[in-house]
């Protein structure tokens, strides 16, 4: 039986007469977190009868998840068949007050969604790879992962985050269910989520790059690129054999991007391999011509990953010569070291505990 979340608003009008009520439904799913159908007063006793024997509501559960003492949330999501995947609350900046004592501004967060269960990409740095790919998630298994975190964190919902599709598994690799995804999102009778506000991750599938910028949903872009020529691209993220990053390129120039914003470039710095000046560079010159900002992120070091975290005054060096030559650049603040932060820890650590 499919998840009502699995549909859009204009999938269910095509379903459920008077349009309308289709509208209370977003409302109940969305708004007020609904559990049940018999929960949604306002809808027909019959209508509320034939939906549950449809569909169902909540496509997840939460398994188990670890809080970081930085505010951090790592979940791990069990599905309805028994897979598992993560989903992370980031929280990018705590409450801030007046003098007088009264709210200046709410925290701001970031869900760091999943779009798979595993990942067929492949990339030496991580561990969501180790279990290989099971199987893409429906779109209401990808928007049930924010709902399910703002409930669970007594958001209302009304209050705005950021959504990042950075998690287990490539986004683009479920092109149509991470559309209706977005879609969704963004309903204003929905999560209300602006496509401002949500940023596809890609490890660069240069082809599926174009049939996403051709729906010009309004969304960011992220690359990650993570190393700078074609050859050590090729030893950390095997897909730079299908799309090297003259390829990935291409499609980032042909992508629409808001006026306001930049495309974003995922670096992940990994010590002895990837963090000298010289990387820096290149990937100046590789950006020539490109509205970019270039996030640096630390390697989150795991058991048997091989990698090591760089240096911090190496990466200081790297952010500095960005800078210089007029890249934007940021060094991302590393969340959750204390927890199984890094994608896929927390569902290893919970398989090898049931083995």
């Amino acid at each position: 039986m499919q998840s009502i979340m699995d549909f859009t608003k204009s999938e269910l009008e095509a379903q459920i007469q008077p349009k309308f009520r289709v509208k209370q439904l977003f409302g109940w799913l969305y708004n007020r977190y609904a559990e049940s159908f018999e929960q949604m007063q306002n809808l027909p006793k019959k209508m509320q009868q034939q939906l549950a024997e449809e569909f169902i509501i909540n496509p997840l559960q939460i398994a188990a998840k670890q809080q970081s003492k930085d505010g951090s949330i790592k979940y791990l999501f069990k599905l309805r068949d028994g897979h598992s995947m993560e989903a992370v609350l980031l929280k990018m900046r705590g409450t801030e007050y007046h003098e007088d004592g009264s709210i200046k501004h709410l925290p701001r967060y970031t869900v760091c969604v999943s779009t798979q269960v595993g990942c067929k990409v492949g990339c030496a740095f991580c561990l969501t790879a180790k279990g290989g790919f099971v199987r893409d998630l429906t779109p209401g298994e990808i928007v049930a992962q924010v709902i399910a975190i703002k409930k669970d964190n007594g958001l209302e919902a009304n209050r705005k985050l950021n959504i990042v599709y950075m998690g287990m598994g490539e986004p683009l690799d479920n092109l149509e269910n991470l559309i209706k995804a977005i879609e969704i999102f963004k309903d204003p009778d929905g999560p209300a989520i602006a496509a401002g506000r949500q940023t596809v991750s890609t490890s660069g599938l240069g082809k599926q790059i174009y049939k996403l910028g051709s729906k010009d949903l309004g969304v960011n872009l992220a690359i990650s690129l993570h190393a700078v020529d074609d050859e050590l691209r090729t030893k950390l993220m095997p897909i730079n054999k299908a799309y090297n990053i003259e390829a990935v390129m291409e499609a980032v120039k042909a992508f629409p991007i808001n006026a306001r914003k930049r495309v974003m470039f995922e670096y992940l710095v990994i010590k002895g391999v990837n963090d000298d000046l010289k990387a820096a560079k290149k990937l100046v010159k590789l950006l020539h011509g490109i509205k970019a900002k270039v996030n640096l992120i630390y390697f989150n070091a795991y058991d048997e990953s091989g990698f090591q975290r760089p240096e911090e005054k190496d990466m200081v060096n790297f952010q500095e010569f960005l800078l210089s030559k007029g890249i934007t650049c940021t060094v991302r603040e590393s969340k959750g070291l204390d927890i199984s932060a890094a994608c896929g820890q927390l569902r290893e650590q919970k398989d090898e505990e049931s083995q």
